[in-house]
């Protein structure tokens, strides 16, 4: 179909508050012009093999390097990844094959304390959970680490299931993570979320899905939970005010995602190049309380209310993004913060064929640089 672009500001006054279907359009909003909007330029990093630079928030606050080029400590079974997660000495996690977490009580993988460490996966590897429990769901709790690189995993859940349970990662009081060419899949509370003062996060080319169905009639009250992605706990959780700075660049919201694309409470969450294609969903972008959210050069396609907007958001810039054959609300309202980085970043129109065939655990292991 025809993409039809907003021309003048008169024409764009014309959309504002247009909550129909919306066929195919592409506009620079908030009436921002594309040229102050963008953050691009041409000399920069962060491409594979660099391992000096790293996109997105994670660059700031000193830096994300992870354990660097330390000797490898390569894990094949639960035993071994517990061990060297919670072994200090340990700077860089070498995952080979599938590893299952155990159905019980402190099966869960905890993350914590720890200080410059990179996880990362041989080309296939997986963690798995197959626990759908309120007290044994989940895959990692990773708390009060800083400096970590998470890189080529797939994490796999049991299926969406509203029993209050665990997600299959979490970052709770977290501090330069780099999430890169990850899969999150099939959570049973929810995919990745990010709470408690977690802040200078950087998720890129990782894509986010349920292929399970949902199980109904969970204590929570909802009988399909696919919410993928919550930052902030809480609207009283009010020492997240000032943190909880991340950047989601060419990141993936695909099959079965219904809520959650993510969901934000005080952040200020930059959401660049991504792709959304949930066909079914319910929202993709919210914007919770005092939430601060740019989302620019991003797709929508066939998707319902690509932005909602609460009534107690601070602001949501869109910024030159494409939307594809979408109902619901696609205006922003008010200025986002300025990023204090610059990226490499695509139009629009470039957006869907580079994420469809590298966003997920696509690499061979541990390749630095993303773009």
């Amino acid at each position: 179909m025809k993409i039809k672009s907003t021309i003048s500001v008169f024409l764009l006054t014309l959309t504002v508050g247009f909550t129909a279907c919306n066929t195919d359009e592409t506009s620079p909003q908030n009436g921002e012009s594309s040229i102050l909007a963008t953050n691009t330029t041409s000399d920069l990093t962060a491409k594979e093999g660099n391992c000096d630079d790293v996109p997105g928030w994670a660059s700031q606050n000193g830096g994300t390097t992870g354990g660097g080029t330390a000797e490898e400590t390569v894990v094949t079974d639960y035993a071994q990844l517990k061990a060297a997660l919670q072994n200090t000495a340990v700077k860089v996690i070498k995952v080979s094959g599938t590893i299952t977490i155990p159905a019980i009580t402190g099966g869960r993988l905890s993350f914590k304390d720890q200080t410059g460490k990179t996880l990362y996966g041989e080309s296939g590897a997986k963690l798995v959970s197959t626990d759908q429990t309120k007290s044994n769901s989940g895959i990692m709790n990773i708390s009060r680490c800083k400096n970590i690189i998470i890189r080529n995993l797939i994490f796999e859940g049991p299926g969406a299931y509203d029993t209050d349970g665990w997600d299959n990662a979490v970052l709770d009081d977290c501090q330069n993570v780099w999430i890169d060419h990850c899969e999150f899949r099939d959570g049973v509370d929810g995919n990745l979320d990010f709470k408690n003062k977690s802040d200078f996060i950087t998720v890129s080319y990782t894509k986010f899905q349920y292929l399970k169905a949902p199980r109904a009639g969970g204590p929570g009250g909802s009988n399909d939970h696919r919410f993928s992605n919550l930052i902030g706990s809480s609207d009283t959780q009010t020492t997240d005010r000032g943190k909880l700075s991340i950047t989601f660049a060419r990141c993936w919201w695909g099959n079965g995602c219904k809520q959650r694309l993510p969901r934000v409470r005080f952040g200020k969450v930059d959401i660049v190049n991504s792709y959304f294609n949930c066909e079914g969903n319910d929202v993709c972008v919210a914007a919770g309380f005092e939430a601060n959210i740019r989302i620019e050069e991003s797709v929508f396609e066939n998707v319902n209310t690509p932005i909602d907007l609460s009534t107690t958001f601070t602001a949501v810039s869109s910024i030159n993004n494409a939307f594809h054959n979408t109902t619901g609300n696609i205006e922003g309202k008010n200025t986002a913060f300025t990023p204090p980085y610059t990226m490499l970043t695509l139009k629009n129109a470039e957006v869907k064929a580079d994420i469809t065939s590298k966003a997920g655990a696509t690499f061979n292991g541990n390749i630095c640089g993303s773009f």
